[in-house]
């Protein structure tokens, strides 16, 4: 009987740990990793890596794939870019815990914030719960190619004991608190990695609504973080506009002190914020010089919109001849778009922007003529774009206005194309000021939103950007392969407490991607209509991945999808058996 069920020969390790990289083998066995290094003897399957790189399986801890995760076992894009863990129920959204009259108000408060196609999650979701344990155990009867674990998400919460009374500025009882605490607590208890809420006037739900945290006090949200730590475990996840009046970093380092707990917040570059990111940063190392632990999730590239006619936006959606089209099926509008006359007409007119929220129209008017912060997806696109490459400069050259310049840009392959407008993270034009965070004990790589915005974004794919941009490819300064890996497994996996995960040592779960670096690339990203209901969601694949396993199993291939599902419902932290080496 062979000694192990895989062995993996001939391996760059990067085990995760930011130690420098090394050859060696990996041996396998029931789920775990047994021998690192030298390893003698047979397996029931060998696999040659030929000399590329064999990291952990990465931990993506901020998706949203809360609906999605109950009828799909692929668990794609993010299990197409290496990661073989995923933590959703972030910013608040959510569905669970559930009454049955509050299901499409929880749907039309996911498609609102973050673009997932309500009529997807109506048809996709079976409903097979109301309290959040309940949730657990229906996410618990489907395995996956990925682990998934979750947050008790505040919307949720507040829509089961407020019901008719949550609307925007609605003021808990005492006792609308306590219930509250009470279902985070037995939410913890059953196995939630944590609790997330939303403070951002960019969340709102379909009806324009902000949504349920952004007018909850700090006593509120304090008494929810103590719930958590009652239960003893668990991270306070946090999506917020950072109003200096709300004094957020205030009540955040206190609840951390208090329960001992980490407290985790979106650190965006804006220029809209009036705290701005580095006063952000400044004001999370005050709280935990004193005692608090604050972690800033920051994302790796610009955090924005990749329009396209088919997309949820793109910058015409307010001229009266599109909105005249927009409820015809594609093929029909391509043929008005197409149309040199339909064309000109749109061209001429002005915005119609009498039902725009003023909250967001500045925003608005940048995606609808914003030309110098666009830019052309071309095929070898680079996400680090410079003024040179932007939809202004480009319409400059070839003599055409930016109107038209992006006009003629979406009509490209047939009404396929692509530009990408970074909204936050890119406000001087380049991601330099993310170097230095990225040496950072206190942040964390985050902010992927794998599973949402489903007709806008596609930034899943960001284990695949950090390894062929950052580390490199890029022309203004790269970071290390070992601490990129350790970043993107082993920081991520310890903020959840996830201790049996993101390091290649015996004992830890043997999940892991063997990439050939030199071959790793993104592809062009596309519109599929392959959600239930035919809903649509924008992919992007990658090049490079030479297999991904999980648990023990190759569940990726070459980028192709094996079968297997070796992957379940995380219930609260994990420890490692942290087992000898085996002889």
């Amino acid at each position: 009987m062979p000694a192990f069920d895989l062995i993996i020969r001939n391996a760059t390790i990067v085990d995760g740990t930011g130690n420098p990289r090394f050859g060696g083998d990996i041996a396998i066995r029931d789920g775990l990793i047994a021998q690192v290094g030298e390893v003698r003897g047979d397996a029931a399957e060998e696999i040659d890596a030929g000399g590329n790189l064999v990291t952990p399986g990465f931990v993506d801890v901020h998706t949203h794939y809360d609906g999605q995760a109950t009828w799909d076992q692929e668990m794609a894009p993010s299990s197409w870019h290496g990661v073989t863990t995923v933590v959703m129920g972030n910013c608040g959204v959510g569905f669970a815990p559930a009454r049955r009259d509050k299901h499409e108000w929880l749907i039309g408060l996911m498609e609102g914030v973050e673009d997932i196609p309500g009529t997807a999650l109506a048809e996709g979701m079976k409903w097979d719960w109301e309290t959040f344990p309940e949730y657990l155990d229906a996410l618990e009867r489907l395995p996956r190619a990925v682990d998934v674990g979750t947050h008790v998400p505040h919307g949720s919460v507040r829509a089961y004991v407020l019901g008719d009374r949550e609307r925007p500025g609605a003021i808990p009882t005492e006792d609308d608190i306590e219930a509250m605490s009470k279902i985070v607590e037995e939410g913890v208890r059953a196995g939630a990695l944590g609790f997330s809420t939303s403070r951002t006037v960019l969340h709102r739900d379909i009806d324009g609504e902000v949504v349920p945290g952004t007018t909850a006090t700090a006593e509120e949200l304090v008494a929810i973080g103590r719930a958590m730590g009652r239960a003893g475990h668990g991270v306070f996840e946090m999506a917020s506009d950072m109003m200096r009046e709300w004094d957020e970093f205030g009540w955040m380092g206190k609840l951390s002190r208090e329960t001992g707990l980490p407290v985790t917040f979106a650190a965006l570059q804006s220029i809209a914020k009036e705290m701005p990111l580095d006063e952000q940063i400044e004001s999370m190392r005050a709280e935990n010089d004193n005692g608090a632990n604050i972690v800033a999730q920051i994302a790796l590239r610009g955090n924005g919109i990749v329009m396209a006619w088919q997309g949820t936006v793109h910058p015409f959606r307010f001229r009266p001849s599109w909105q005249a089209i927009e409820a015809l099926p594609w093929e029909e509008q391509k043929a008005r778009l197409l149309d040199p006359a339909f064309k000109q007409q749109l061209l001429s007119e002005a915005n119609d922007l009498s039902e725009v929220n003023p909250d967001i129209i500045g925003l608005i008017m940048i995606v609808c003529g914003g030309w110098g912060y666009q830019f052309e997806m071309d095929p070898d696109f680079n996400y680090e774009p410079t003024a040179e490459e932007s939809v202004l400069a480009r319409a400059e050259k070839a003599g055409v206005s930016g109107d038209e310049y992006a006009y003629d840009l979406l009509c490209r392959d047939d009404g396929k194309g692509f530009i990408y407008l970074p909204i936050l993270n890119y406000a001087d034009g380049n991601l330099d000021f993310l170097m230095d965070l990225q040496q950072s004990d206190d942040t964390v790589n985050s902010l992927s939103d794998g599973g949402a915005h489903c007709g806008t974004i596609c930034d899943a794919a960001s284990p695949t950007f950090m390894l062929q941009h950052w580390v490199r490819d890029r022309k203004r300064g790269t970071i290390t392969l070992e601490n990129a890996i350790k970043r993107q497994c082993n920081d991520t996996a310890r903020l959840y407490g996830l201790e049996d995960r993101g390091i290649l040592a015996p004992g830890y779960l043997a999940d892991l991607n063997i990439i050939d670096m030199e071959r790793l690339k993104l592809g062009k990203p596309w519109l599929a209509f392959d959600l239930p209901a035919g809903g649509k969601r924008l992919l992007q694949k990658a090049e490079g991945y030479v297999a991904t396993i999980k648990n023990g199993k190759v569940t990726f291939r070459d980028g192709v999808w094996t079968g297997e599902t070796p992957g379940g419902l995380i219930r609260g932290p994990q420890r490692a058996e942290l087992a000898e080496a085996a002889e």
